[in-house]
């Protein structure tokens, strides 16, 4: 078993792809991956969780914040793919299967897992049973495109700290860990919160750590990357949490300052994406916190793929 720990999403992602170039080759599905087995990962502080590393890796903040909020209310609804188009392609039916949120939120239509690992702690601070499972065999077996990567949560209450576990049977270091480290990672400030607890060290277990060979060439000029600033603060009170979920989600005003950050990210998404560009980078430019830079920095990464790809065009009908 391989251990990485690092203080921020930003250092602990630099040694993961490292690690993972240096893997054996491999080629599930028929794509050229390097893989290292039974990889575990320690980031001491959780809220260091956004991760900008140019040129070589700038990450979509606004569809990191839309798939948190998705997942924390408990969907499957398509208003995902307004952030990622790419994610059609793993739907079914114009679903995506294995969406985290109806897993967490409604197993099997009654179980909220998550309220109820809040309460197993309430009840019994020291429980070991204070888990939150993903994947299901009944479903993942049935052969539809969109399967967990992520096994499930563990939580554990010791000192009057929250740490937090996560096993994953697969994970896509390059595309995938930034954005699962930033939901994961808000999943454990909110649960910390809720319990009146610390927040303690968040663990990453991961069975197959891969990149895959399209990647290694950007991988490759990762370098000088900075520690990840911490994020605001996002506890919140659980009466309420549906209503602020749904104003994130709709771009509103919801009271709290690290929320409100994550409401001006979408609202500002939607906005570029609709056409109203200066609008857009102004919000940005307003947004507190890291996500405003990060964002900004999406939409300059946006705008020079837009001029590539026109100049690309030109010579080609030249």
């Amino acid at each position: 078993m391989t251990n990485l720990t690092a203080d921020s999403v930003a250092e602990l992602f630099t040694g993961a792809v490292t690690l993972a170039k240096s893997g054996e080759k491999i080629s599930p599905r028929g794509m050229a991956t390097r893989e290292v087995l039974d990889v575990t990962m320690r980031l001491t502080q959780p809220r260091a969780r956004l991760l900008y590393a140019p040129p070589a890796r700038i990450v979509n903040p606004a569809f990191a914040v839309a798939e948190t909020v998705w997942h924390l209310s408990g969907t499957d609804a398509p208003w995902i793919f307004d952030y990622n188009a790419r994610l059609r392609q793993y739907a079914d039916d114009g679903v995506l299967r294995g969406a985290y949120g109806p897993r967490m939120r409604s197993w099997g239509g009654t179980v909220d897992q998550l309220h109820r690992a809040v309460e197993i702690l309430k009840d019994d601070p020291d429980s070991r049973r204070a888990i939150i499972q993903l994947y299901d065999p009944a479903r993942d077996t049935a052969g539809h495109k969109d399967v967990p990567c992520t096994l499930g949560f563990r939580f554990n209450l010791r000192g009057g700290r929250l740490h937090m576990s996560t096993t994953m049977r697969g994970q896509d270091v390059w595309i995938g860990m930034p954005y699962d480290l930033f939901f994961f990672t808000t999943l454990h400030e909110l649960v910390a919160g809720w319990l009146d607890a610390d927040l303690g060290e968040y663990h990453h277990h991961v069975g197959s750590l891969h990149i895959y060979e399209r990647d290694i060439e950007h991988a490759d000029a990762l370098t000088g990357v900075t520690a990840s600033p911490l994020m605001p603060e996002l506890t919140t009170p659980w009466d309420g949490f549906e209503q602020l979920l749904d104003r994130t989600q709709a771009g509103e005003e919801t009271g709290h300052p690290g929320w409100d950050a994550m409401a001006q990210t979408m609202r500002s998404y939607r906005l570029w994406k609709g056409g109203q560009r200066e609008q857009a980078t102004r919000i940005a430019g307003a947004t507190r916190g890291p996500l405003g830079g990060a964002l900004t920095a999406w939409y300059s990464e946006l705008t020079n793929r837009a001029g590539s790809s026109l100049t690309t065009a030109t010579a080609v009908r030249r």
